[in-house]
């Protein structure tokens, strides 16, 4: 039913929720705004990526 995963796709989806993770923690506990709000910011760049990584697998 699913097919396997790649596993440089797995560790960015891994990355991108550890991330968002992070950045929560920066946000909630650590109330420091400014840095939870950059390293929020990198998630959709990783998503990007794994989105071209699949766009040229599938074209190849």
């Amino acid at each position: 039913m699913f097919k396997k995963i790649p596993l440089i796709e797995l560790a960015i989806l891994i990355a991108t929720i550890a991330i968002i993770f992070l950045s929560e923690f920066y946000y909630i506990v650590l109330k420091d705004h400014d840095r939870a709000i950059f390293i929020g910011l990198w998630p959709p760049t990783m998503i990007g990526l794994l989105i071209y990584l699949n766009l040229r697998k599938n074209q190849a």
